[in-house]
């Protein structure tokens, strides 16, 4: 009786393991025949990017994309996690890890794009050289790139930040000098071209300045963007490394990427893999 028993368990068992191994088996088919993507970006030149550059490319190897446009830094990221986005393409590294965990979201980066540069805009003044006592400058009120904006601005020489803060994560607060007495204005970055005709000067994102209709030659001044500040395609973890994430990554590192990029997108910071 009791062998009979054991013969049963260890049948059970048995079929249990194919049965999962079947799963198992069948969820990694699917993943690997993966040929329908949603890729999400943010209005203009990073949506515009993924149009002339990325599509073409991955229709090629037989994917069906659908790209969906965004006009804020929030709503990419938690659609990603949330599973209605394959990938998206719009931020950097450095927003992209403190958004992952301030929202405890499992999202990392999979390659790095080119960026059209941060640019202080006016229609007031021509250069900086122009700033008076007591100018407003609209700037980026998420963290990463209201550090970004101040740096800037340090780089200019309008301003001296305190010694020894992290410059990703320079506030208001760790401004120790200021001899002009500007004053900052944040805005959502969306809403920075907006600004420009009710203070002297914005500090607008690239992308945001292009959907607007600026163009990167009349900015009062751009940025040198270092590596830190490039756009980056995001994914689940989990999805990192499937078949499609690899055809991604082979997509930005291409040939004709660059070529679009040169041809379509010049004066845009690019990693070095694309110069």
């Amino acid at each position: 009786m009791k062998t009979s028993l054991v013969r049963r368990s260890v049948l059970a068992l048995s079929v249990l393991a194919l049965s999962l191994g079947g799963l198992s088996l069948q969820a990694h088919g699917q993943a690997a025949a993966k040929k329908d993507l949603v890729i999400g970006g943010t209005a203009g030149s990073n949506v515009d990017q993924l149009k002339a550059g990325i599509v073409p490319l991955l229709e090629k190897k037989g994917y069906k994309v659908k790209l969906v446009e965004f006009n804020d830094y929030v709503q990419p990221n938690l659609a990603l996690a949330q599973g209605s986005l394959d990938a998206n393409f719009f931020q950097h590294r450095v927003y992209l890890q403190k958004f992952a965990a301030d929202q405890k979201l499992d999202i990392v980066e999979l390659v790095q794009g080119p960026i059209a540069p941060l640019g202080v805009y006016s229609t007031k003044r021509k250069t900086l050289a122009e700033v008076k006592d007591g100018d407003r400058f609209t700037i980026p009120n998420d963290p990463s790139n209201l550090a970004r904006a101040l740096v800037l601005l340090e780089q200019n020489k309008l301003i001296t930040l305190k010694p020894g803060i992290d410059a990703l994560r320079a506030t208001e607060k760790d401004i120790a000098e200021n001899p002009r007495k500007l004053k900052f204005i944040p805005l959502e970055a969306a809403q920075l071209p907006r600004s420009l005709g009710d203070t002297e000067y914005a500090i607008i994102n690239g992308n945001f300045a292009m959907s607007s209709g600026l163009k990167l030659t009349e900015a009062v001044v751009l940025e040198k963007t270092p590596d830190h500040y490039l756009n980056v395609v995001a994914v689940k973890r989990a999805d990192k490394d499937t078949p499609w994430a690899k055809d991604i990554v082979e997509a930005y590192h291409s040939k004709d990427f660059r070529a679009v990029v040169d041809s379509k997108f010049p004066g845009y910071a690019k990693p070095g893999f694309l110069q």
